[in-house]
């Protein structure tokens, strides 16, 4: 439910309206940040008017993350209280789902709730490896650190993100240019070629017939044009769950450089848990399943999990990681061959955290250069389209010879006198 808070400052009579997505009265307030010196008025938000605003209203997005953790990172460094540092981020939130978060999360740490379990309560904006995160903060007494931690990393996915929306407006454009020239063709110049080739009893070539069938369906059936649009937008709405399905992320780890950004994201955020919760002497089979689940990918969950079972079983860290360095990748050796040093000169928390280090830099360089990386994907698809759309139109245009003027038979070789 939405409520619409109005704080009226008590010096000024000045009021500002926030809108928070909530059930309790409490809890609006809370999340609307109220200040000492205002008075708040609380109304429930219903019917048409909810619909309209959650159809209009600000969006729970990547940018508000990063400013709740980097924001809560700075407060619990100056040791201010979690509740405190929770009711100073509400004010800076622009959302009303998550400041409807953060109050629910507020009422419940007030109540006795672990913090990382609140989190868990709101899985549409705290995935399970954020959540991991703060259970590793949690069991090394280092929560400041960890909201840090992942306020870097969400701020890491949030500038990739970024490049990628800007490398993807140019072709986008140019592939909606390309649908509107493929429309108009299919509705002028490609049905007059296909009258004459049907008055010649000629074949049209592949190509052109699958835009005669595209002309013939926006024609009979318009809708039809929706089909694509819809799909892709829930596609994109329901990514993160998608993503969660193992098969899926077996799949995109294996595509030519997304399945490294992946696999890098995925080393740097499990191997700093994993150091993090080492160096604070967290149990080692603890350690491995908080790791697991900081990962976010099937892969390196399956990896941490197996290196524990083997653990129990009584072989050493650096022999449990060789043997399933394989679900690594291609760096799997290397990683495996970092543990065995840190093994024989101890401190793997430390070693663990370098390699968390130097995956980070190959991220920052990833970031930096995906424009390069997205104009060989751009060219190709602008060749496709391109020459898809010359071979269309004009490959009947080049065979209009062979229909108007056909070859002649060769004549019959002249039998010799005897």
């Amino acid at each position: 439910m939405l409520k619409k808070v109005v704080l009226t400052n008590i010096y000024t009579s000045k009021s500002t309206e926030i809108v928070v997505d909530t059930d309790d009265d409490t809890k609006a307030v809370l999340g609307a940040g109220k200040a000492p010196n205002e008075s708040a008025l609380v109304t429930d938000i219903g019917g048409l008017d909810e619909a309209v605003y959650r159809m209009t209203g600000k969006k729970a997005g990547l940018d508000e993350t990063v400013s709740l953790f980097s924001g809560m990172a700075r407060c619990l460094e100056r040791n201010i209280s979690t509740v405190k540092s929770l009711e100073l981020m509400a004010a800076r939130l622009k959302s009303p789902r998550y400041r409807g978060a953060i109050a629910d999360i507020s009422y419940h740490i007030l109540a006795g709730d672990k913090l990382s379990d609140c989190f868990a309560m709101h899985p549409d904006l705290f995935s399970s490896d954020v959540v991991a995160l703060l259970h590793a903060g949690e069991e090394s007494g280092q929560i400041a650190a960890v909201f840090k931690q992942i306020a870097n990393g969400q701020g890491k996915a949030q500038r990739i993100l970024r490049k990628l929306r800007a490398g993807l407006i140019y072709p986008c454009i140019v592939v909606v240019l390309a649908i509107a020239v493929v429309i108009i063709m299919a509705f002028t110049l490609i049905p007059a070629i296909s009258k004459l080739y049907v008055s010649m009893n000629a074949t049209l070539p592949m190509a052109t017939r699958i835009l005669m069938a595209f002309s013939d369906i926006l024609l009979k059936q318009p809708w039809m044009a929706a089909i694509p649009i819809i799909a892709l937008v829930v596609f994109f709405k329901y990514w993160p769950k998608i993503y969660r399905k193992p098969a899926v992320q077996i799949a995109i780890t294996h595509l030519p450089t997304v399945g490294n950004i992946i696999r890098k994201s995925a080393a740097m955020v499990s191997f700093r848990t994993l150091a993090l919760l080492l160096q604070a002497n967290v149990r080692i089979s603890t350690a491995l399943e908080i790791a697991a689940k900081s990962s976010n990918h099937i892969e390196f969950e399956r990896f941490f999990l197996t290196v524990r079972d083997h653990i129990a079983e009584g072989l050493s860290l650096p022999e449990s990681f060789l043997m399933e360095s394989h679900r690594l990748g291609p760096d799997g050796r290397m990683v495996a061959a970092v543990v065995q040093m840190a093994g024989e000169t101890g401190g793997v928390n430390e070693m663990l955290d370098e390699l968390a280090t130097d995956y980070e830099e190959d991220l920052d360089i990833v970031a930096n250069s995906i424009d390069k990386i997205l104009e060989p994907i751009v060219l190709v698809m602008l060749g496709l389209i391109v020459g898809g759309l010359v071979y269309a139109i004009y490959g009947p245009i080049f065979n209009l010879s062979k229909v108007i003027l056909p070859q002649k038979k060769a004549p019959a070789a002249a039998v010799a006198p005897r």
